[in-house]
């Protein structure tokens, strides 16, 4: 009997422990479901009301920060920019003035130049920097990306410095060549000397400032809105026409050739300016009794058709340094002989905005030694799908080949009185 008895007495005490452990693991894990966590830390203190949708819509980019430093809320573009990585602000002066802010509840703004990481590149990222208390305990910071305004701002300071120099040139040159035609006023050839090369840089003012007002007119307008079909052979017989005196007092040889009865969309006014400054710059550029090749053709692309017209010549060539800069406004391969020539440096860039703003592109090859291509690529126009017909093949007066060139494939061009 004692033995059962001390046996239910264990028992008993067994379940009292029992039930007592069972009692604390509950309290215990009610306690914790209370206890916030450290992620519930980042989203507490909760943002005002309001604050998170209007943060959303904001261009800027935002981060919210706590009394920790911690950040509360950030957008996807903070991330993006780098300035958020691991759950805190990474850009340490901008981290330091939301501390001052959050000690002094005084609004701060600053600029600042961050590395670009993981890019490679060497240049620096503009941000503004604009930190605002936001509420009692946090603190927000706004962010604006400056880098491609920055890059325009200077683009334009650099398109008017070259501007002012390219106009002091003409004006200047006028301006002296004056005072000696009146020095001159008893020589008769002096005064017919000077007078010419007044005629002159007077021609080289007005190209420059009808290159200027062209390229501002292809920049601003859209070429599109009063589009209509534009035959390729029309526009490449209106080039040749305008540089054929040039042409002719260097006796080279203007020859057009390719597919026939081709059409792009456009404003026909801006593409034959552009295949003409193509021309016009071949001819420039090529030595006498040389020949000058445009050509045209339609080439398959994913998005549709596309016509490919080809300015060929037999010049110097281009080096490879070069090509990747003669797009640029003002930007000469040789300045000496563009003054010579008359040339003002707009002419590609010209060329470059008008193929854009059709939806096409300007391409080059070159090599130097062997002569330059340049080939203008246009949407071609729905209209234009019927089967065309090729020109018949000319062989060059001194049998000289073209496989050089990547058009050598096409018709050789039809000489044109």
């Amino acid at each position: 009997m004692d033995v059962n008895a001390a046996v239910a007495a264990a028992a008993a005490i067994a379940g009292v422990l029992t039930g007592v452990i069972a009692m604390l693991a509950f309290r215990f894990s009610e306690r914790e479901q209370k206890r916030p966590t450290r992620s519930s830390l980042h989203t507490d203190p909760v943002l005002p009301p309001g604050v998170d949708t209007v943060l959303s819509v904001l261009r800027s980019s935002a981060v919210v920060l706590d009394e920790a430093d911690a950040v509360v809320k950030a957008s996807s573009a903070a991330y993006a920019l780098g300035l958020v990585r691991g759950g805190k602000l990474a850009v340490e002066p901008m981290l330091q003035m939301a501390r001052d802010t959050r000690r002094d509840g005084e609004i701060r703004q600053v600029e600042l130049d961050l590395p670009r990481r993981g890019t490679g590149r060497g240049e620096a990222l503009a941000v503004s920097a604009r930190v605002a208390p936001l509420g009692s305990r946090l603190v927000l910071l706004l962010v604006e990306d400056l880098t491609e305004a920055r890059r325009i701002e200077a683009v334009r300071r650099d398109f008017v410095a070259n501007v002012s120099h390219e106009l002091k040139t003409p004006v200047g040159a006028l301006s002296l060549l004056s005072e000696a035609v009146m020095g001159a006023s008893d020589d008769p050839e002096a005064v017919e000397r000077f007078a010419g090369r007044m005629q002159i840089e007077a021609t080289r003012l007005t190209n420059l400032v009808q290159e200027l007002i062209d390229l501002s007119r292809v920049q601003n307008d859209d070429p599109l809105e009063d589009a209509e079909p534009v035959r390729v052979d029309e526009l490449v017989v209106e080039a040749i026409d305008r540089c054929r005196h040039q042409a002719g007092t260097k006796q080279i040889t203007m020859a057009a050739g390719g597919t026939a009865d081709l059409h792009v969309w456009g404003n026909r006014g801006q593409l034959a300016a552009a295949l003409g400054n193509l021309v016009e710059n071949a001819v420039n550029y090529s030595p006498a009794r040389t020949r000058v090749g445009i050509a045209a053709r339609r080439v398959t692309a994913p998005g549709g058709d596309l016509i490919e017209i080809a300015v060929t010549d037999q010049g110097i060539g281009i080096s490879d340094k070069d090509k990747e800069r003669i797009f640029e406004r003002f930007y000469r391969v040789d300045p000496a002989r563009s003054r010579a020539t008359g040339g003002t440096g707009l002419g590609l860039a010209i060329v470059k905005h008008v193929a854009a703003s059709h939806g096409g592109e300007v391409t080059v090859w070159s090599s130097e030694g062997q002569g330059s291509t340049f080939t203008l690529r246009l949407p071609e126009a729905g209209a234009s799908r019927d089967r065309a017909h090729q020109h018949p093949l000319l062989d060059d007066e001194d049998g000289q080949s073209t496989e050089s060139s990547p058009y050598a494939s096409l018709p050789s061009p039809e000489v044109l009185p």
